[in-house]
């Protein structure tokens, strides 16, 4: 797994290096492509970047876009907040690309977005769920997946009606929007169900030992039937194998972050008895046929298969953006953005998107992972009967 790993780093890096060069003159169209290809959202955005590039090469075999080519101009964000703004500056004021797009975090896509927007051309994010984001950069800012509502709420139905968990322990990391949210909307709604929170506690991204918090849980008189535990993808893996390798055997669940190989990477067999939510199931036999054609393209361009949901959201963010253009039939931002409002419809690897009239957010189903074997494996797939207002 580490090994995969880091062939896929490399083969994104590689292919970031060649989408930089030129303006590529009449005959391209620039987007701007913003992924952490270092740091802690790296496991997340380098698969997203490979596939949003698979994307870029099948459109641009195929003919292009209004007869041009598609013209991917990538920045590495570092997982850094300095150097996102300054890229997207660059991408906006020196580049003059179209559109932007990229990352799988909240707080990254905050610090581009309104870069963009002051520009007058749209960010799409490909991966961060925060159903916030569209109201923090009106107009411009559209989610290519899901928000955390969405999932938080799948995840606390499945509890419910699956698992058949009453009682949950619940543990958040309050450094990061996307846990802080995820965690309120599962209580939120696991609570609205019938369900009790025995204990909730936090912490902080980046923290190594966690055995505070596993002596405050296992102080509990009454053992919680289940743990949620809103989590990055840096440090799950490190939580659930302290806490498996404290005794703890109940169930645990989490959202979109856990979807990385570093979860089975770091936390072995600990990692047994989890579920998470997520946008799609890379799986060649389980997947639809999108998955199924999507996971042989990308073993084919890259000799591994996608190592999570975020390939295939780079992929689809991609087509979505050529698609706009197409049907706006102009390159022109306002074009675009109109055109990407209209979106009904368009099928993609994580789903269908479609922009409801005053949402810029689309309304997908959310797959259930369970690791089973030290494999991702299909739980079900959740379409919430109800989910909490942002």
């Amino acid at each position: 797994m580490k090994t995969r790993l880091a062939i896929v780093l490399v083969a994104a890096a590689a292919l970031i290096l060649v989408g930089c060069g030129g303006k590529g003159g009449g005959n391209t169209i620039k987007i701007g492509m913003l992924f952490n290809m270092t740091g802690a959202q790296a496991s997340l955005d380098a698969p997203s970047a490979n596939g949003a590039n698979l994307a870029a090469k099948e459109i641009n075999a195929a003919g292009g876009v209004l007869g041009k080519q598609i013209k991917l101009v990538s920045f590495d964000g570092k997982s850094d907040a300095a150097t996102i703004g300054t890229a997207a500056t660059q991408l906006a004021q020196t580049e003059k690309v179209v559109a932007m797009f990229g990352f799988s975090d909240s707080d990254m896509v905050m610090a581009a977005a309104p870069t963009a927007a002051k520009a007058g051309i749209v960010f799409v994010t490909s991966g961060a769920t925060s159903p916030k984001l569209p109201d923090q950069v009106p107009d411009y800012l559209y989610l290519a997946c899901f928000g955390d509502n969405v999932q938080a709420a799948a995840g606390a139905e499945y509890a419910i009606n699956s698992l058949k968990a009453k009682t949950v322990y619940l543990l958040i990391d309050k450094g990061m929007e996307y846990t802080l949210l995820l965690g309120k909307y599962f209580k939120e709604r696991f609570v609205e169900q019938g369900g009790t929170v025995v204990l909730e506690d936090n912490y902080q991204t980046g923290d190594k030992d966690f055995s505070a918090q596993i002596t405050k849980l296992k102080g509990q008189k009454a053992k919680p039937d289940m743990l949620y535990i809103a989590a990055g993808p840096d440090d799950v893996g490190t939580i659930v194998k302290q806490f498996r390798d404290a005794g703890v055997k109940s169930p645990i669940m989490g959202g979109d972050g856990y979807d990385t190989p570093l979860l089975v990477q770091v936390a072995g067999k600990g990692a047994e008895n989890v579920y998470f939510t997520t946008h799609s199931l890379m799986d060649p036999k389980l997947g639809t046929d999108a998955v199924k054609k999507f996971i042989a393209a990308y073993q084919a361009e890259f000799k591994v298969p996608p190592e999570n949901a975020f390939a295939g959201l780079g992929y689809d963010t991609v087509k979505l953006l050529a698609d706009s253009i197409k049907r706006a039939g102009s390159a022109d931002p306002k074009a675009i953005r109109k055109a990407l409002q209209a979106t009904k419809d368009l099928p993609g690897v994580t789903g269908a998107i479609t922009y409801q009239e005053g949402s810029r957010i689309p309304q997908k189903g959310v797959t259930v992972i369970l690791v089973k074997d030290g494999t991702f494996t299909l739980a079900q797939e959740v379409v919430p009967q109800k989910v909490p207002q942002p």
